[in-house]
C-alpha cells in the first residue's frame, strides 16, 4: 500500500489539507495542557523576531537556519540523488538560480506573493567527496539504535527544506524545485511535511511538551556552535543533520503526566527542568532532593542530551511534526550544526540510555554541508563541485 512517505506527491498535496488543522498541537488531546510557555527573554539572534517579508539567501549565508528567528509553521524536506552522470556543479547552480527566484521574486514565479518563504539546500557526502575533509567529522552517519534502514531513505546527495508560514506557499515552492530538478535527471529518495504551533520561542510537540529551549540564541553563541569560520568554501557553511523519527505518541502518553515529565526531565506544563526555575532557565544537572537524588533523572532526556553531559558542542535545533496517519507520526528532526560530532555524539549518548528512545524509532536520516549563500555570480555549491563527476 502507498503512503504519504513513500509518494512524496502525497506529502506535498497533504499540506493543503493537514497540517492547517493540525497545527495547533495543543489540541491534540482533549487533557492537553492549555498553560502558555513563557516569552523568551529578550536576545540578539539573527533576523531578530518573526520574519513575514521574504528572507532570501543573500548576505554571507543561507536562509532557513537562523534566519528567521523563529521557524515558520509549515516546512517540506526532501532529499534527492544526482544521476552518476550529471555535471553536480550545473545542477546545483540550477537550482540556486530556481531558489533565488522562488525569494526574490516569488509573485512572478508561483503566482502568489512568497511571504516569509526560505530555501536551505545542503550537498551530501558524494557531492562534497575528497573536498569534504573539510568539513569537521565528515557527513557521513554511523549506524544507530532504533533505526529501519532503507537504501532510499538514508543518505542522499541534495537536502531542500522549504518553509513557510503559509502551507500553499511551501507547496508551491516545492513542487517548483521537484520540477527543476527532475528536468536534471535527480529523483526523490524520501520527502516529509512538517508542522508547527505558531508562536515565539519554543513551541509543542506531538508530545505535548515544548521543543527547542535548549538551542544556542545569540549571535555569538550561532557563530561558535552553528557556522563555519572555514577552511576555505566552507567559511559561512553548516552541517545539517535531518532524520524522520516515528513516535509512539498514544503509548508515551499513556504514561502518567509525573511519568511523562520524567523521561523528559521537564514539566509539562510550562516546559521548566525538574531541576528548578523555569523554563527560560538552564537544566541544573547536579540539583538533588535532600535524600541524594537527581531532580533531573539519569535517564531523562534532557539531561542525557544536554551538551555538559555528552561533551559535545550545542545544535540548532529547528524540528517539526509530522503526521502521516495515526501509526506514522512524530517528528522532522532537523538540526545545525559545526561539527558533526555534535549530533553523534549526542545521539550514541541517547542509545546508551534514555527514557523517552523506547518510544522512537528513526525512518530517514542524513547528513549534509549546507554551504554559504550564492548569487547569479557566486553559483550554489561553488568550488566544492568543480571536480565532481
Amino acid at each position: 500500500m502507498t503512503t504519504q512517505r513513500d509518494n512524496p506527491s502525497m506529502v506535498r498535496r497533504s499540506l493543503l489539507c493537514v497540517l492547517p488543522a493540525a497545527a495547533a498541537l495543543g489540541t491534540c488531546r482533549s487533557d492537553a495542557p492549555s498553560t502558555a510557555l513563557p516569552k523568551p527573554r529578550a536576545v540578539a539572534v539573527g533576523g531578530g523576531p518573526a520574519v513575514r517579508g521574504a528572507v532570501g539567501a543573500d548576505g554571507a549565508r543561507q536562509a532557513g537556519v537562523d534566519r528567521p528567528a523563529q521557524p515558520q509553521t509549515h516546512a517540506v524536506v526532501s532529499v534527492y540523488d544526482l544521476a552518476r552522470e550529471a555535471d553536480a556543479a550545473r545542477v546545483a547552480a540550477r537550482v540556486g538560480e530556481a531558489v533565488l527566484g522562488l525569494t526574490g521574486k516569488p509573485a512572478e514565479v508561483l503566482g502568489v506573493e512568497g511571504g516569509d518563504l526560505t530555501v536551505t539546500v545542503g550537498l551530501g557526502p558524494r557531492l562534497v567527496g575528497p573536498s569534504g575533509r573539510g568539513v569537521p567529522g565528515g557527513l557521513e552517519l554511523p549506524a544507530f539504535a532504533r533505526e529501519e534502514r532503507a537504501a532510499r531513505t538514508w543518505g542522499g546527495d541534495l537536502l531542500v527544506q522549504v518553509c513557510a508560514s503559509d502551507p500553499v506557499v511551501v507547496a508551491l515552492a516545492d513542487t517548483r524545485l521537484a520540477e527543476v530538478l527532475a528536468v536534471e535527471g535527480a529523483s526523490v529518495r524520501w520527502s516529509q511535511a512538517g508542522f508547527r504551533p505558531p508562536g515565539g520561542g519554543p513551541v509543542r510537540n506531538l508530545l505535548g511538551f515544548p521543543d527547542g529551549i535548549e538551542n544556542p540564541r545569540t549571535h555569538p553563541e550561532l557563530d561558535r556552535e552553528v557556522w563555519l569560520d572555514g577552511p576555505g568554501p566552507f567559511a559561512d557553511g553548516t552541517i545539517a543533520v535531518v532524520r524522520r523519527l516515528r513516535i509512539d505518541v498514544s503509548g508515551f502518553l499513556a504514561q502518567s503526566t509525573v511519568r511523562q515529565e520524567e523521561a523528559i526531565g521537564r514539566r509539562k506544563s510550562d516546559g521548566a527542568p525538574l531541576s528548578g526555575g523555569d523554563a527560560r532557565d538552564r537544566l541544573d544537572l547536579s540539583a538533588k532532593t535532600s535524600r541524594g537524588r537527581y531532580l533531573v533523572p539519569a535517564m531523562a532526556h534532557a539531561r542525557r542530551a544536554n551538551p555538559n553531559a555528552t561533551g559535545s558542542g550545542r545544535m540548532l535545533r529547528r524540528g517539526y511534526s509530522y503526521r502521516n496517519e495515526p501509526g506514522d507520526q512524530g517528528l522532522l528532526f532537523v538540526s545545525f550544526q559545526r561539527g558533526l560530532r555534535t549530533f553523534t555524539a549526542t545521539q550514541r549518548r541517547l542509545d546508551d540510555g534514555d527514557d523517552l528512545m523506547r518510544f522512537v524509532t528513526a525512518t530517514a536520516s542524513g547528513a549534509f554541508f549546507v554551504p554559504p549563500a550564492f548569487t547569479p555570480e557566486r553559483p550554489l555549491g561553488g568550488s566544492l563541485l568543480g571536480e565532481w563527476g
